[in-house]
């Protein structure tokens, strides 16, 4: 019997997220997509050029025996910044949103606890604007999204952009990352 759980990260360029959630033990499948617009079968282009109303994301299989949620949580929540509206960086427009999408009850109150968590002890000095939503579909991006980073460490956008993001993560969460 299979007891992972999925749940869908969105917190900018999918390139970046993938990365990211790839390096941390219990999760046992990664893919980069689309998720909350109104438009079947989006292709990148379409979703970049934001007239499909999803956000850039990955489908996260976990198994919760060996990681919490609140450990995923927590690689989301300092992997990017939840307190700007539709922009990480560079990167500006809907499709780039802070964006949680949940499969269960459980997930979504163990979410709005964190997100709670986070405002009382005032981790951010804006407000928090991570949308909370329930998952209703998802669109895996083309393959050439698919690793990116893994694939492409040398192009710039990998060298300026994700690879110190993902040193900063790997020496903040290092006791649950992958060997």
């Amino acid at each position: 019997m299979n007891d992972n759980q999925m749940l869908l990260f969105a917190s900018g360029c999918f390139w970046c997220t993938e990365a990211v959630f790839t390096s941390l033990k219990g999760v046992v499948g990664v893919r980069s997509g689309y998720a909350g617009g109104f438009v079947k079968n989006p292709c990148y282009r379409e979703v970049c050029n934001g007239t499909t109303g999803h956000a850039e994301c990955v489908r996260v299989e976990y198994k919760p025996t060996e990681i919490s949620l609140d450990v995923l949580l927590t690689a989301f929540f300092s992997t990017h910044d939840p307190t700007t509206l539709n922009r990480q960086g560079y990167d500006v427009g809907t499709q780039y949103r802070s964006a949680l999408f949940y499969t269960s009850e459980d997930q979504k109150n163990t979410i709005l606890d964190f997100i709670t968590e986070l405002i009382e002890k005032e981790v951010f000095t804006s407000p928090i604007v991570t949308e909370v939503l329930p998952y209703n579909s998802f669109y895996e991006a083309e393959q050439e999204h698919h690793r990116y980073y893994e694939r492409n460490p040398e192009m710039r956008y990998c060298e300026v952009v994700i690879a110190p993001k993902l040193a900063h993560f790997k020496a903040a969460l290092k006791s649950y990352l992958k060997n």
